[in-house]
């Protein structure tokens, strides 16, 4: 059995990656050992999202990889989880008929079996039945030793008219707050110093108690230095929740909040459950309430029926928020939701014109945003050597912001998982450049 190897390649979110530290967890729990090279692989998963176009075609493409492979050792098994098994679970066979295993994101804990299975069967297996709520219930084999993903609650119910995640993912539910506390306390026995709370809603987690409160409850954890969450909802963020990030030491102060556009008309055929105002009145008051936050953003591009006027008022919300990061999407229907029927499709050209001119806005204001950090000094979490080269290390400061530092010249050397002083030297819209103060302490 331990000469089982597999090979796992992942799609999508943050979700999905938490997904995947829970795959690796079961099948290495099973005796299943990872490989980096495909070619030596008896098992191939593939985790999958189905929420933008462009993860479906990066798997197509694979896929295309994997026939192969299968084709050259049949005995090989081909495993196809997440997000877009789920939503086609109905014909996934009849389209992948090299595929021996599909299963959803809620059937993790099934994959051992489903393997054992497809290895004594001609036919392929699946699971998709709503078998796990939370994914805190299984092993999970983590790629960073000092940072950790939490779900603290699973699933959707806003409908927003463009969203499968619904649809593939079901409806919310929360963790019990004492199983998310006992969690992270035996994260933080491991070695974690910062966690990351997961859900498509975080701000209506409940209804033991708020979502708030829940922070409160993690930031007395000894040991634990940084608490980030994601995602936040514009309709459900509220004035506690503001409030804890000013308050407690250990949440960070960046916030993500998407607001899809800038248009009442558009966010209402969205169903987002708010309007420009609303949202404009929270940017406010996070700014006031926690100074030198660090806001970043959603904005779909090219909507059904996005005028010209609609995409004017995204780009005026864009520059009154000055965000520190935006993601920026062009608009592509998902089969099953309610925008794929609507009228009034952006031709292409029109979204690209768009995309570039919003791009170019959120671009600058991020820019404006982090020359604001000349001179200063931050902390850092130290992840490792920085993907630059040259000797320099790379880190991530409370805001969320990547700095790449040159290490100093006394003290102890930089440590992935360390926290290090570091000076602002020089600054682009999404990195900044920094030399360490001091030793990491």
């Amino acid at each position: 059995m331990n000469s089982r190897r597999y090979h796992l390649t992942t799609f999508g979110c943050q979700m999905n990656e938490h997904d995947s530290e829970r795959i690796r967890g079961v099948l290495e729990e099973s005796g299943w050992l990872a490989v980096d090279d495909a070619e030596l692989a008896d098992l191939l998963i593939f985790n999958t999202c189905s929420v933008r176009e462009s993860a479906e075609n990066r798997l197509l493409g694979r896929l295309g990889e994997a026939r192969r492979l299968k084709n050259e050792r049949p005995e090989r098994l081909v495993a196809l989880a997440g997000c877009f098994a789920q939503s086609r679970q109905a014909e996934i066979f009849d389209e992948l008929p090299f595929l021996d295993i599909a299963f959803g994101p809620r059937n993790i804990g099934d994959l051992p079996a489903l393997v054992d299975a497809a290895e004594s069967s001609a036919a392929p297996v699946s699971s998709f039945e709503d078998t796990l709520a939370h994914s805190g219930e299984l092993p999970s084999r983590r790629l960073d030793r000092y940072r950790a993903w939490v779900q603290v609650m699973t699933g959707c119910t806003n409908f927003c008219s463009y969203c499968i995640v619904p649809s593939v993912r079901g409806p919310e539910r929360s963790r019990r707050p004492a199983d998310i506390i006992d969690e992270v306390k035996r994260l933080v026995l491991d070695g974690v110093v910062e966690v990351t709370l997961l859900g498509q809603n975080v701000n209506s987690y409940g209804p033991e108690i708020s979502f708030a409160s829940l922070l409160t409850d993690l930031d007395a954890i000894d040991g634990l230095r940084r608490i980030r969450f994601m995602t936040s909802h514009p309709k459900d963020l509220s004035p506690e929740l503001i409030e804890a990030i000013r308050d407690l030491p250990s949440v960070c102060e960046h916030i993500h909040l998407p607001v899809q556009s800038g248009s009442n008309r558009v966010l209402d055929r969205m169903n987002r459950g708010y309007t420009r105002e609303h949202y404009l009145g929270l940017i406010a008051s996070l700014k006031e309430r926690v100074p030198g936050i660090a806001i970043t953003t959603d904005m779909i591009i090219g909507f059904p029926g996005e005028k010209e006027e609609d995409f004017y008022r995204t780009m005026t919300l864009a520059g009154e928020c000055r965000f520190d990061g935006a993601f920026t999407f062009l608009y592509s229907p998902r089969s099953g939701t309610e925008a794929a029927g609507l009228t009034g499709q952006i031709p292409s050209g029109t979204m690209k014109r768009r995309m570039g001119e919003l791009i170019g806005l959120t671009q600058q204001t991020a820019l404006a945003n982090n020359e604001l950090l000349l001179g200063t000094a931050v902390e850092v979490l130290i992840e490792g050597p920085s993907r630059q080269g040259g000797g320099q290390w790379r880190g991530r400061t409370r805001t969320n912001k990547v700095v790449n530092f040159s290490a100093a010249e006394t003290g102890d050397p930089p440590e992935a998982g360390a926290f290090a002083q570091v000076n602002i030297d020089s600054v682009t819209s999404t990195t900044l450049r920094a030399t360490q103060a001091s030793g990491h302490d």
